[in-house]
């Protein structure tokens, strides 16, 4: 038995101008939105309240410091001592669909256009309020768990670094990803459903760089369709059911199930380096099961919901056991590593190799760069020197066989481009501990991390511990691959900023912590040195809010493209308004909703709301046009199952207005579509 809680809030930010965090593609910038982003938060105490855990999913690429460290301090100013760094896991489930923005490290600015206030604000002040209604909502409860295996949803997208490591190792496992999702499903004391946490190792990538609307990816649609069903009758969003699909070691695992092929020739590209005969390797993609990205997310999201649903119904095995928790920062940037009795090695100050610029099969790098370089290019390597400076020898040495593209442990300027203090961090409920990580591990980097944190238990007293990774949490620092991996330098590797013993240094670090909780010795762990907090102001590149405009003889949500009268389902609803910029209204409401689709009920003579701007069949696009002038479109998706009848659409924004020179107000307005059939 234990105390639990669960609660859930709108993340989204802004859904216009704003770079989209994850491909690092600068042309990937938010005009829309088709599902909103939330933070699941989940809180365990023991039944005498001695102990607390707080574990937050995000809808969000990942968690970076700047996030961490705020959201910590707003707890502090709102519960004291209750939830701080040691006992509060924040995880990103890593959807590459969501608003960039809120790093404190300068390598991020440069896709993220810098600090973006509102981006930050908007993900602090969610997650802080999942937090705080699963705090007002604790009760007593138990908790089960179960895993299973999902079928037809990754596959490895560096296969050829996946066979570096050793064959007697490999010859451990079935698959080069992990399959297996862990499910923790949490009831209340009078057996009502309170939500649950899973775990599954994939790439919230179907929704590939081409895309410009919002959303929370195949992760996001699995929690979408667990939610919609436990909370029945409500809109996306509402209802106290809570399904998070939480992120794992998906370093090196890609939804794209059909694998590589050269866009512009059709024939595979599944070598080392990822290329393609004619137009190299930015012609080499992966795509997924779907006819497009939209139908590849609902199928990878499903399939993922499918087993979530039967893991949750099955779970029959009771946790039970004591809470407790460990962290400590650490100077990754120089930790000692005991490889066995005689031999010691060291991680580096932080760079990324040359294929880092070559990005994946997922998303591909701009530049003509390739997977699996081991050699410089004197060309991109003379244009850094100038720009940005040499690596000095000992970071060149340091990081071998990796060429050095960006040395950011040795630039500082305006501020770090990498961090040096990373968290570590384990969370201990009863059978499960719960290993955060701040990145991406490799599906073999992760078995090995498992590996060893359940050895440590076990030879300390604590047999038969359910070890799960969750990924993405607390500080960003890429990838972790193994030794071997790091060798053949796909992006994985090229992206494993600590140097080739990155993997070896966190094992010894998390080994630290398993064996402090096994032992009861957490409070004579050190904290370690504290991540400093940059002081930041607004420093960005995404345009000012302008006031907005309207044509000639028209206002604010007037309808310039109006819907058919009548429509089949499958078919799509489409309407266009004079719009105004939607960052007026993230500025304004923290939870706006831009549009809704409502039925008409002739018994009561009134409208009733089916669908809102959450709902994944509808998609909101912005247009912006000259001179402050924009257009908003709106599409529904009509589902086969909905109900025939008499529909509308509307649409809610603000409009930014100039008072004078210095003083802008918003003001909100809507605008409606004529009534159409549903035949």
């Amino acid at each position: 038995n234990y105390l639990l809680g669960v609660g859930r809030a709108d993340c989204t930010g802004p859904v216009a101008e704003i770079p989209l965090m994850g491909y690092a593609n600068p042309d990937q910038v938010g005009g829309g939105l088709l599902t909103r982003l939330y933070s699941r938060a989940f809180i365990m105490a023991d039944l005498d309240d001695s102990r607390r855990v707080v574990f937050v999913s995000a809808d969000i690429g990942m968690v970076s410091q700047r996030l961490r460290l705020e959201v910590l301090k707003k707890l502090k100013s709102k519960y004291g001592e209750l939830y701080q760094q040691d006992n509060v896991i924040l995880s990103g489930t890593h959807t590459h669909s969501g608003p960039a923005g809120y790093f404190q490290y300068t390598l991020f600015w440069i896709t993220s256009k810098g600090l973006i206030r509102p981006s930050l604000n908007a993900i602090v002040n969610g997650i802080v309020k999942s937090i705080d209604i699963a705090h007002q909502n604790v009760r007593r409860g138990r908790l089960f768990i179960n895993r299973g295996t999902v079928q037809n949803s990754q596959i490895n997208r560096s296969p050829f670094s996946y066979l570096a490591n050793p064959a007697s190792e490999r010859s451990r496992y079935s698959s080069n990803t992990d399959k297996e999702m862990v499910m923790l499903k949490m009831v209340d004391s009078n057996g009502q459903e309170l939500g649950f946490i899973s775990w599954f190792a994939v790439h919230p990538v179907s929704m590939n760089n081409t895309n410009h609307l919002v959303n929370s990816d195949n992760v996001g649609y699995a929690s979408y369709l667990f939610e919609q069903e436990k909370n029945k009758g409500m809109l996306p969003g509402e209802g106290s059911f809570v399904a998070a699909f939480a992120s794992s070691n998906l370093g090196d695992v890609s939804p794209n199930t059909k694998g590589p092929f050269c866009v512009n020739t059709g024939e595979s590209c599944d070598n080392p380096q990822s290329t393609c005969p004619v137009g190299g390797a930015t012609m080499c993609m992966a795509m997924g099961p779907g006819n497009d990205m939209f139908d590849s997310t609902r199928i990878i999201g499903q399939n993922i919901y499918l087993k979530a649903r039967e893991l949750y119904e099955k779970a029959s095995q009771e946790v039970t056991g004591p809470l407790s928790s460990a962290h400590q920062w650490v100077n990754m940037s120089d930790v000692l590593v005991e490889l066995n009795a005689t031999h010691t090695v060291k991680t580096c100050k932080p760079a990324l190799g040359h294929s880092f610029a070559a990005g994946t099969i997922d998303g591909v790098g701009g530049l003509n760069f390739t997977q699996g370089s081991v050699e410089g290019d004197p060309f991109w390597d003379e244009i850094r020197d100038l720009l940005l400076g040499e690596p000095s020898n000992e970071t060149k040495d340091c990081h071998k066989p990796k060429p050095i593209l960006f040395s950011t442990g040795e630039m500082t300027r305006p501020h770090p481009w990498h961090p040096d203090i990373v968290d570590v961090q384990i969370a201990v409920i009863g059978s499960l501990a719960i290993v955060a990580v701040p990145g991406e591990f490799t599906t073999m980097s992760g078995r090995r991390l498992r590996e060893a944190v359940k050895k440590e238990f076990d030879s300390h007293g604590t047999p038969r511990m359910d070890v799960v990774i969750a990924g993405l949490c607390n500080v960003y620092t890429h990838y972790i691959t193994t030794y071997e991996e790091y060798q053949i330098q796909r992006y994985e590797a090229a992206s494993t900023i600590y140097g080739p013993h990155t993997l070896s240094a966190y094992i010894q670090l998390y080994r630290g912590l398993a064996r402090a909780i096994a032992t009861n010795t957490v409070q004579d762990l050190p904290p370690g040195p504290e991540p400093p907090l940059f002081n930041i102001g607004n420093m960005t590149l995404v345009p000012a809010l302008t006031a907005d405009r309207v044509p000639a003889n028209k206002t604010f949500g007037d309808v310039l493209q109006e819907v058919r009268p009548q429509y089949r389902a499958k078919e799509v609803a489409e309407v266009t308004f004079v719009g105004a910029n939607p960052r007026n209204s993230a500025e304004n409401a923290t939870e706006h909703n831009f549009l809704t689709v409502e039925r008409y009920n002739s018994t009561s003579d009134s409208w009733q709301v089916v669908k809102n701007d959450a709902s994944w069949d509808t998609r909101f696009y912005w247009t912006k046009g000259l001179l402050g002038r924009s257009n908003v479109t709106i599409e529904w998706h009509i589902p086969h199952d909905t109900e025939l009848g008499i529909y509308r659409i509307r649409y809610f924004g603000h409009y930014r207005k100039k008072l004078s020179i210095s003083h802008a107000v918003s003001f909100p307005f809507e605008g409606t579509s004529s009534a159409f059939e549903i035949t």
